[in-house]
């Protein structure tokens, strides 16, 4: 059997024009496919067309694999590259296969002996940290915490003393609606000096990107509201 290629195919973090977060091969890439796994069609059909293919979105084909597809079903997925076609990847923000169902197609791929191709794009995770003047050498991205307030509260305590012991970063993301009561619930619970970033809209005109200790966050607080953030937390007794 002869299989194409996946390539994991980066998209712009907000609304701009994506030549200005995206390098020169993305672009030479996209007119050679025709075959697309994506999170959103319509999403990825605005993308496409917003890079250079407007005109040509019709002669495309799309296959969506989200939070609604289960595990189970990914396998359907290989008959995409049975015909040696190479196919991409595209998640609705950033890289794809990161805090992204299109993992699973990556470990489909994987499994048989598929090539992986990964392009370069923008990171939020990684642009938050560098942005973040906290610990760049050691930090964990643990995702999404609990929505509840309690059990969030608790996860958000937890974080803090895994930052302490492992001298570490803990980098976390939440649905943009949820940004300002997972904001609120770290200045209630955690340490005064405990630092914490706030990174929103990256690289977006209105990028936001502050590092303040809690007690900092608490003497002037912001609203975030429901734009794309990444929150970096270190705890203050750290030395490195």
């Amino acid at each position: 059997m002869t299989y194409g290629k996946l390539y994991l195919i980066p998209t712009p973090l907000g609304d701009g024009a994506p030549e200005t977060v995206l390098p020169a091969p993305v672009f030479s890439l996209l007119p050679t496919l025709h075959r697309f796994v994506v999170e959103e069609t319509r999403t990825a059909r605005r993308f496409l067309s917003a890079a250079g293919l407007k005109g040509h979105i019709g002669e495309l084909e799309f296959h969506e694999l989200n939070e609604h597809t289960a595990p189970s079903e990914v396998e359907k997925f290989l008959h995409l590259f049975e015909d040696g076609t190479s196919v991409g990847l595209l998640s609705e923000a950033g890289l794809p296969a990161v805090a992204d169902p299109g993992a699973l197609l990556v470990a489909l791929c994987h499994r048989h002996g598929i090539e992986v191709v990964p392009l370069v794009g923008p990171s939020s995770l990684m642009m938050a940290l560098m942005a973040s003047g906290l610990n760049g050498q050691s930090f964990a991205f643990v995702g999404y915490i609990p929505a509840k307030t309690e059990e969030r509260r608790t996860a958000l305590k937890a974080l803090e003393k895994r930052s302490a012991a492992a001298r570490q970063s803990q980098i976390l993301i939440e649905t943009p609606y949820r940004n300002d009561s997972l904001f609120a619930d770290m200045l209630q619970c955690l340490s005064g000096n405990t630092r914490l970033c706030v990174a929103a809209n990256l690289t977006c005109e209105d990028q936001f990107i502050r590092t303040r200790t809690i007690a900092q966050w608490k003497a002037s607080p912001v609203t975030i509201g429901k734009r794309p953030c990444v929150f970096v937390i270190l705890s203050e007794h750290l030395s490195f």
